[in-house]
């Protein structure tokens, strides 16, 4: 049966399924729950501002909208701009790559799926793309030669092409139609060992748990992680025409429900809901990837030992610092030593940036350096 179109999701047979999904059909607004929290600004910064200079200040420089310390159960600090309430949800970009890094988790510890078996085992549609002979595990850690450019200035790359095919952006005439039909298009070099950030890689998890669950995306995500962390919210996906969920960007939650998922990793694999991933999974997690498959980077100029694993950076730093990371200044940034973890949602005026993310990464690091000197 055809997608509906907004000329005839009210006739049947296509009302069956419009009716359930209308949002995917029609714009939609979230009725909330509860009333929002108040825009005002809430700044409560007064423990770490002592042991961070100009902690404001750097907040404000780098764009923040939500930031939050979360140690242990204990809330340090908490920064909302004016306009921005605590109950807010924020787009996360790709650091909704780690959370789909914790539903791989989940379906591989329940073998579900082997990280070792290659990727067409589970999407047949991929043979003859870049991902016919890598491993899920390849995947996982974006250790695959693509022709892939994540230049998201530049209309003429890939990630922009993926970006239009998802929805994100204005569909011209020869893209895609959906996600699934442009990830069969990419090809590469054959090689895989060597670090490559590519986000289509992230989109590929998500149709491989769709694959193993029958679930959508987005429902395997509640499922598996979501709904065991006892959040204030409801997370939101963006999703294509086909209704397949953006994994590698497209979650918004709160600043406080991210910090739930950071809990999870920090807590050995374990919600308040119960257990998500288990500790063997978080703990290769913490531990890094092979530093050696990293090329030079702005990542690597400062974190020299710096890898990536699992859909997560790893600095490879003496603290064992690990973070999701997202453009325009999205972090989920983890610091085992302190057992804290720290939330900071930004929206920069550009995607990236040398300046702003050494700004950011020093401030991250001198956060958790105060941690110190506040047990």
């Amino acid at each position: 049966m055809s997608r509906p179109t907004l000329d005839t999701w009210q006739e049947a047979p296509h009302n069956r399924w419009a009716f359930a999904h209308l949002g995917e059909v029609v714009p939609s607004a979230t009725i909330a729950r509860r009333r929002p929290a108040s825009s005002a600004a809430t700044v409560h910064l007064g423990a770490l501002e002592p042991h961070v200079p100009d902690l404001r200040d750097r907040l404000e420089s780098t764009f923040t909208d939500a930031f939050l310390v979360l140690r242990g159960d204990e809330v340090v600090a908490e920064y909302f701009r004016a306009g921005f309430a605590p109950d807010d949800r924020h787009l996360l970009m790709s650091v909704s790559k780690s959370l789909c890094g914790l539903v791989v988790g989940a379906l591989a510890d329940a073998a579900a799926l082997d990280p070792a078996r290659p990727v067409t085992d589970y999407v047949r549609e991929l043979a003859g793309s870049a991902y016919d002979g890598p491993t899920v595990q390849h995947v996982l850690d974006m250790a695959i030669g693509i022709d892939y450019r994540e230049d998201y200035l530049d209309p003429a790359a890939e990630v922009q092409r993926h970006d239009r095919s998802a929805g994100w952006r204005t569909r011209l005439e020869d893209d895609p139609v959906d996600t699934a039909e442009f990830l069969t298009t990419l090809r590469g070099n054959g090689s895989t060992g060597t670090f490559q950030y590519c986000s289509a890689n992230t989109d590929v998890l998500a149709w491989i748990v769709e694959r193993v669950t029958g679930l959508r995306y987005g429902e395997a995500l509640s499922e598996l992680l979501w709904s065991k962390l006892d959040a204030d919210r409801d997370a939101t996906i963006t999703v294509d025409r086909a209704g397949f969920g953006f994994a590698n960007g497209g979650v918004s939650c709160t600043a406080r429900d991210l910090a739930r998922v950071g809990r999870v990793v920090l807590d050995g694999g374990v919600a308040s809901g119960g257990r998500v991933v288990s500790e063997d999974w978080v703990r290769a997690i913490l531990a890094g990837g092979s530093p050696d498959a990293m090329p030079p980077s702005g990542f690597t100029e400062v974190f020299p030992r710096g890898s990536y694993t699992r859909q997560w950076w790893c600095t490879g730093n003496e603290r064992g610092n690990v973070s999701g990371i997202g453009i325009h200044g999205q972090s989920l940034w983890l610091d085992p030593r302190t057992d804290a973890v720290i939330v900071k949602l930004s929206s920069w005026p550009e995607p990236d940036g040398p300046d702003l993310n050494r700004a950011q990464s020093e401030l991250l690091l001198d956060v958790s350096e105060a941690l110190d000197r506040l047990r």
